[in-house]
């Protein structure tokens, strides 16, 4: 009950008039978008709302407690935020592909600070992420709504000109120290599959 609470609050204090559905989501492979194969392990509720694409979320906890949101194939000049109610003096947060490893962390900064709340970047180094070159973060998110402090991990890669990327964050105490090695563990399996139409269309054009 005080989950859900917590969630209602939330959406309240973000000007939303419907409350988006929860469903459980099975262990095992799940496929995000075309592309993306993600392999989860545990008790993972998938989080929908047409408030958050071109993300999809997934939460252990339960919103706002933690969070896992995935971005699968956001093309060049998409918003990472195109389903989020407008803010007066903002604009919508686009993407680009020829943005660098610390452009798209900060943009993902600009993400989480739309709404008031504060973002430090604890890390940024290269990484493998679905059998691509990219990179991994560590971040430290405080939220307006409540002052509690969390702590996050991201992982991404562009591909085909594409982003995909997942951002974890939860209370540094208790919650974010639980559950970061399955996070860890879904970012290392993630694979990204090879686009047949790409490549058909292609090799037709070396016949």
């Amino acid at each position: 009950m005080t989950r859900l609470l917590l969630v209602l609050l939330a959406f309240e204090l973000a000007g939303c008039a419907v409350v988006p559905k929860m469903e459980k989501v099975e262990s095992g492979q799940q496929n995000v978008g075309a592309r993306l194969e993600l392999t989860l392990d545990g008790a993972w509720n998938h989080f929908q709302s047409a408030q958050i694409a071109p993300a999809r979320v997934w939460t252990m906890e339960g919103l706002p407690v933690d969070e896992l949101r995935v971005f699968a194939g956001v093309k060049s000049g998409e918003a990472i935020d195109a389903g989020a109610p407008e803010i007066a003096g903002t604009k919508k947060i686009q993407f680009r592909a020829g943005m660098h490893a610390d452009e798209i962390v900060a943009m993902f900064e600009g993400l989480y600070t739309k709404g008031g709340s504060t973002f430090q970047l604890d890390k940024l180094e290269p990484w493998s992420f679905g059998g691509e070159k990219g990179f991994r973060f560590e971040f430290t998110f405080t939220r307006k709504v409540d002052g509690v402090v969390n702590l996050g991990v991201g992982y991404g890669a562009v591909s085909k000109g594409e982003l995909y990327a997942l951002l974890y964050f939860a209370p540094r105490l208790g919650f974010f120290p639980r559950n970061k090695d399955k996070v860890e563990e879904i970012a290392r399996g993630a694979r990204l599959k090879i686009d047949r139409k790409s490549t058909r269309l292609n090799s037709s054009h070396l016949v």
